[in-house]
């Protein structure tokens, strides 16, 4: 189980791995709604944190990529997420 602070260290290090694969990062703000103002005020957002992980784990192939980059592995990712949604 991570501590929330370990969670929020994951999930902001998958949102920067997400953001810098152009494909992916479009996915996301299209899927979420969300535009590039929005996602830099709220980056330390919890809520959005889990929407970045949760994002991840819809397409495994992301999860697995995005795990990799960070170093951890894709469970690491759904657990990041499970603490941050307490």
């Amino acid at each position: 189980m991570h501590s929330t602070n370990d969670a929020e260290t994951i999930a902001l290090s998958a949102l920067a791995a997400t953001l810098t694969d152009e494909r992916r990062a479009q996915r996301f703000l299209d899927l979420s709604g969300i535009d590039t103002g929005e996602l830099r005020s709220r980056a330390a957002d919890p809520v959005l944190l889990a929407a970045v992980l949760r994002f991840l784990e819809a397409h495994e192939p992301d999860l697995i990529e995005v795990a990799a980059a960070i170093g951890v592995k894709p469970e690491d990712l759904v657990m990041a997420r499970e603490a941050l949604e307490g």
